[in-house]
């Protein structure tokens, strides 16, 4: 996709979205966002994960324009959402995570009609090649209707894309897609990524944002919960386990072992297991040290590393 800009207009800027004290509260009392702040740094694929309800999706619309915040701030490339709406807009493509698309419609049709929505001229060669790209060129002329949900849903990254836009928004954009369909969607998102477009994604796919994210937003009851680059947030804030499968199964720790935090036997007694962060000491030569002096010994060792997913809960899961 060649058509699509690359982001260079703004490099003496390093953020790309700045959010200051928002809020979001509804007539009948609801607070769907509480003194919201963060920022977005431009080029980067930042991962927004929250259970249903969380909030995700209010924030998105505010930032896309498509709802007022209660109060608070929200610029994009400097420009106010308020204030220089129609600017704003112009710098953004939303997915949405509802499917809303004329079924009559060919997919040509929908892509070219979404590009003059947004005030730009009729390009043959752009749509060519994002409907190539989305795998989408072979069915140009199919009407809507005769697609399956996952092709519909990449007619929407198309449509969005007819912008041109500088940041992506991805509401929920492999929901109900294959495996190999969702493969070449996030293809596509490291391509965009590569020409400079910042990406925003919520996804119930955690691994996806695991695999793809450079840094990752947990939102809950309406609140931010943690930002950070995805590495360090997994350092910090990940575990190990180190599973011994003993020689006969064990009832209680030998004397030898029970000082030893995050040391313990499995239900049935067949495995020993150690838990530690990775971001501490691990003390596992001094563990396995303390092993060979007790009365226990093992057949196998394995170990095992807790994922974003296992993160995720431990930071929402009081909120369910």
């Amino acid at each position: 996709m060649t058509k699509l800009k690359k982001v260079l207009q703004y490099t003496t800027m390093n953020n790309i979205i700045t959010i200051q004290n928002l809020t979001k509260a509804y007539d009948n009392g609801f607070v769907a966002l509480k003194d919201i702040n963060f920022t977005i740094t431009r080029g980067e694929i930042f991962a927004l994960l929250g259970q249903n309800g969380a909030g995700k999706t209010t924030l998105i619309s505010i930032i896309c324009g498509l709802v007022r915040p209660s109060t608070g701030t929200v610029t994009v490339n400097d420009d106010d959402i308020i204030k220089d709406y129609r600017k704003t807009r112009s710098y953004i493509g939303l997915v949405p995570q509802e499917i809303t698309l004329d079924p009559f419609l060919t997919v040509t049709q929908t892509v070219a009609y979404a590009r003059g929505f947004y005030g730009r001229p009729r390009d043959e060669k752009l749509i060519e090649e994002v409907l190539t790209d989305l795998s989408l060129w072979d069915k140009k002329d199919n009407k809507i209707q005769e697609l399956s949900g996952g092709m519909k849903r990449r007619v929407l990254i198309a449509k969005a894309l007819m912008n041109e836009p500088e940041i992506l928004f991805l509401d929920e954009p492999t929901a109900g897609v294959d495996v190999e369909l969702r493969k070449g969607m996030w293809d596509m998102v490291t391509k965009l990524k590569n020409r400079g477009t910042t990406i925003i994604l919520t996804t119930h796919y955690i691994e996806e944002a695991q695999e793809m994210a450079d840094r990752i937003g947990v939102i809950a009851d309406g609140e931010i919960k943690i930002i950070e680059e995805k590495d360090a947030l997994m350092n910090r804030l990940g575990t190990k386990k180190i599973i011994l499968t003993l020689t006969k199964n064990c009832d209680t720790l030998p004397p030898e072992l029970v000082d030893f935090s995050g040391l313990s036997l499995s239900d049935d007694g067949h495995n020993l297991i150690y838990s530690y962060k990775k971001s501490e000491h691990t003390g596992i030569t001094t563990l396995l040290t303390a092993i060979k002096g007790s009365s226990i010994t093992f057949t196998d060792i394995q170990t095992e590393e807790s994922s974003l997913e296992d993160i995720f809960v431990s930071l929402t899961q009081k909120h369910e």
